[in-house]
């Protein structure tokens, strides 16, 4: 597995998101539930499944602690992929590699970050079910896209439950990420967010 090829596995989006069209303008009632919903949501833990262009499938657990900080524990233990809070990590374990990019230059960059609208670039996107909202970042250029998908839940908080996200990267590599059991605000220790440097293989 190359290092583009891994991160290309990592990020990128799901079914629901192929229903999101070109970018609708400024505040909205949804725009304001997902800034509701992000300034709320500060841990989150969920299990994931991820699929890739070619239609391979990966599986494993997600802990998120905002700001700037999440765990993929994939299925098996061998890799994973990790951001301290400056950077975003992938390590392989089976080839003894890591590869690192600065976290802001990532399509997870709006994902972790701290501002509830993504510094002010967040948009919400049309939705041909009235029961999904569609949100992503304006102007993510050289660093990929993300497309977050929520599913409307009164219980949830701003209302929205995050179902999952399509990730594009700067190739134009595209993966989706769906999730399950999603907890929010509960413990994640900072430990989560670190990991024993790979061994090269001989």
């Amino acid at each position: 597995m190359t290092s583009t090829n891994s991160l290309a596995r990592v990020l990128v989006p799901v079914g629901i998101v192929a229903l999101a069209a070109p970018a609708v303008a400024a505040e909205s009632p949804d725009l304001a539930r997902l800034k509701s919903h992000l300034s709320s949501v500060q841990t989150m833990t969920a299990d994931f499944t991820q699929t890739d262009a070619k239609g391979r499938t990966d599986t494993g657990t997600l802990q998120l602690k905002r700001p700037g900080r999440v765990r993929f524990e994939y299925r098996g233990g061998d890799l994973l992929l990790v951001a301290d809070g400056s950077k975003l990590s992938f390590i392989d374990y089976q080839v003894g590699q890591k590869s690192s990019w600065p976290l802001g230059r990532t399509p997870l960059g709006p994902l972790l970050s701290g501002s509830p609208d993504f510094n002010g670039k967040a948009q919400i996107l049309p939705s041909a079910d009235s029961r999904v909202v569609v949100a992503r970042a304006k102007s993510a250029g050289q660093y990929g896209q993300l497309t977050l998908a929520f599913l409307r839940n009164s219980a949830a908080p701003g209302g929205l439950q995050m179902y999952g996200w399509t990730a594009v990267d700067p190739q134009g590599h595209r993966t989706t990420v769906k999730l399950s059991d999603v907890r929010y605000n509960v413990a994640v220790p900072d430990s989560a967010f670190t990991y024993t440097e790979p061994k090269k293989k001989r």
